[in-house]
């Protein structure tokens, strides 16, 4: 196995032939904070949050999909950096409806520890307050677009791990929104399982249980790994 060499807030690191610069900053205890990224399903640096600078190069690289080369200079937290993850979680908390004071995962919400992580006390953007709708046609669970993040964890581990592909991404810029079964009634997609895996994916209270009240529901997220690396051993395959 070929080893790599680089340097990681200026200390020397040494990295595997495909781990990310994201591995690197969870073996060296590094924090980087991260919402589309969950353990057991594919990185699509969607949220941006991981973004660090590599140096001799002008542009922000997104720590989960980028992998460690030969002679990196990487940081992690200029103050370049820590200023533009406080703008991408201002955006996020403006874009939609986050109250989180009436949340049913209030307090077990990654969206509002990552705000705390990066020192955002206030959000200096106008909030859009936009429209949105709250399917609650499942008999067991309900998704809440006001607190939707377009992280697509829904989409991957329904995909991924359960293998329905129930949910998808429709629309686009403001008009985005995860749909389930071209954009049908939660209650009326036939390819859902009812398993319940995008409840516990999902970073914010945009999926949630019937009957949670707010602060009510605490989230599993752990045991996405477990199935993946069960299956992937084949240990239910006699």
């Amino acid at each position: 196995m070929t080893v790599k060499t680089l340097t990681l807030d200026g200390k020397p690191v040494s990295a595997g032939p495909d781990e990310t610069i994201l591995d690197l900053c969870r073996e060296h205890g590094v924090p980087l904070p991260t919402l589309c990224q969950l353990d057991g399903l594919s990185a699509v640096g969607a949220c941006r949050l991981c973004l660090v600078e590599v140096k001799g190069s002008p542009r922000l690289f997104p720590a989960c999909t980028t992998r460690a080369e030969e002679g990196m200079e990487v940081t992690t937290a200029s103050e370049r950096l820590l200023r533009y993850r406080r703008q991408i979680v201002e955006l996020l908390f403006a874009e939609r409806n986050h109250v989180c004071a009436i949340c049913v995962v209030n307090g077990a919400c990654e969206l509002q520890k990552v705000a705390y992580q990066v020192g955002m006390e206030s959000v200096r953007f106008e909030y859009r307050h936009p429209p949105t709708t709250l399917d609650a046609s499942h008999p067991r669970f309900v998704i809440d677009h006001g607190r939707c993040i377009l992280c697509t964890r829904c989409v991957r581990v329904c995909d991924e791990i359960e293998g329905a592909h129930t949910w998808d991404v429709a629309g686009r810029g403001a008009a985005c929104r995860v749909v389930t079964d071209l954009a049908s009634p939660w209650g009326e997609a036939e390819s859902c399982t009812s398993c319940g895996k995008c409840i516990q994916a999902c970073p914010t209270g945009a999926l949630f249980e019937k009957e949670q009240a707010a602060r009510g529901m605490v989230k599993h997220r752990e045991f996405l790994t477990y199935l993946k690396n069960a299956r992937e051993k084949k240990q239910w395959i006699r």
